[in-house]
């Protein structure tokens, strides 16, 4: 068995390493999770929310220490801070309405009968988080299944070894007991090996399409619950009506941010034609303020890739793009820090159309291509044309247009003049190869938990 290394973006050395469970470790691990679940669950709901809470406090105050970790695994720069605001605002929404979801639903309560429904916890929960929003995409989880009175089971990506065991520090010094929250090291094959043996009750995914598949493959059969996020092609669309200085900002931002690594990122923009030559103008002198650099200095605002190879698709996608007619808009060279590895200068593309993987294929990296259309109905199609379907932006002044407009595309959030951005009262969800399932807002807690109906009658 090999270990698994961490190779930092920042300077390419090995910035940890870890070997990962045998099969006979990650069982028992299991093991625990499951014998410590029923006691935990036992527990008074208002005391299973003062530790979770109190564990996130007490990550909070590892901030210095994690936002340089951070850096260091993924590369977003220091100036950033963490995620901490979303962490945060995310624990306290859902530790806020946990008492009111997981309450039981009385439909009769009478001298005859007592019939109810309630909400049970699933069991073991398992959570495979990415490396791109390591802590946010976990806590999304993580947060609702342990105030659920479930146990869990965290595995996290590769890029991201550190997370976890912060994590896991963070609650076990809270009050958490250990074998209610594991961090775990685990390769392919083990994982999917316990999946298979069904270790978990739900099975907690956030990466790509082929990961998810492996996920599904490996589940099949098993009846195990699935909660899969498999990335997006998330588009923008600027209409007519839009504040123009608005949107560019907005959805620059939301397209190159974190290096353009967010599952709801915006990778592709339509214009209305009256406003096309100006948006592009404003949205190239917006991205020539960006300053790529290492993610330690002050003054970068976009540091490198998490990975060398995570770079080298978006080159590959935006070469393949020019040579078939697409027209750059940034000169690389604007960009000296761009070292032709995990430092990449970001770009604006036009004359793209969708014949192209750079408008068709998920990019996840500091690329946007903005196309001029005519009508909604075009701008429609066109969102429409993609595998994926997370999240699509809408710029316009009045809510019943973007509401219309929402309707008609295959997406599982709208928004009206924002973009990348989770609420936690509405659920954060997708379609088409973005995947299935549900994590925020009260529907955050049914993913973790289970119907259970009671119909008691007297003799």
């Amino acid at each position: 068995m090999k270990p698994i290394q961490l190779i930092s973006p920042v300077d390419g050395s090995v910035y940890a390493e870890r070997m990962p469970l045998t099969i006979e470790a990650a069982q028992a691990a299991c093991a625990r999770a499951r014998a410590a679940q029923k006691p935990w669950a036992a527990r008074p709901l208002e005391e299973r929310i003062a530790l979770v809470k109190a564990g996130v406090a007490r990550l909070n105050e590892m901030q210095d220490v994690v936002v340089e970790e951070l850096a260091w695994q993924m590369g977003r720069p220091t100036r950033f801070g963490g995620e901490f605001g979303g962490v945060n605002a995310r624990t306290d929404y859902m530790a806020e309405i946990a008492a009111e979801t997981l309450a039981p639903t009385m439909v009769e309560d009478s001298d005859k009968f007592r019939r109810y429904l309630t909400r049970e916890p699933v069991g073991v929960v398992f959570i495979i988080a990415p490396w791109n929003y390591p802590y946010l995409t976990t806590i999304n989880t993580l947060v609702p299944a342990l105030i659920a009175g479930n146990t869990v089971v965290l595995k996290h990506a590769s890029q991201t070894l550190l997370v976890g065991e912060r994590m896991a520090e963070a609650f076990h010094a809270a009050g958490v007991p250990e074998d209610v929250f594991q961090n775990v090291v685990l390769d392919h094959a083990t994982t999917e090996t316990l999946i298979g043996a069904r270790a978990f009750n739900f099975v907690n995914f956030t990466g790509s399409v082929a990961g998810g598949a492996a996920i599904e493959r490996a589940a099949a059969g098993t009846f195990t619950g699935l909660g899969l996020e498999l990335g997006g092609k998330d588009p923008g669309y600027v209409r007519a009506d839009a504040n123009l200085e608005a949107a560019v900002d907005t959805l620059m931002d939301g397209a190159l941010f974190n290096a353009g690594q967010c599952c709801c990122g915006i990778e592709r923009i339509y214009v209305h034609e009256s406003l096309y030559d100006a948006f592009v103008e404003k949205a190239v002198a917006w991205t020539k303020e960006l300053k790529l650099g290492n993610p330690f200095d002050a003054a970068s605002t976009l540091g490198p890739m998490a990975h060398t190879r995570f770079a080298s698709v978006v080159r590959d996608q935006i070469a393949e793009a020019i040579a078939a007619g697409a027209k750059p808009l940034i000169d690389p060279k604007e960009f000296p820090a761009d070292d032709g590895g995990a430092y990449l200068a970001p770009q604006v593309l036009v004359n793209v159309d969708h014949s192209m993987r750079v408008m068709m294929e998920e990019s996840f990296g500091p690329v946007v291509g903005i196309m001029k259309v005519s009508s909604d109905d075009e701008a429609i199609a066109l969102m429409n044309d993609s595998p994926y379907g997370l999240t699509a932006s809408i710029w316009t002044q009045d809510y019943d247009t973007a509401a219309a407009i929402g309707a008609q595309i295959e997406t599982g959030t709208i928004f009206m003049n924002r973009a990348d951005y989770l609420d936690p009262a509405l659920c954060w969800t997708g379609c088409k190869d973005t995947g299935r399932g549900n994590s925020l807002s009260y529907l955050g807690f049914h993913s973790v938990t289970r119907p259970k109906s009671y119909h008691l009658k007297k003799v």
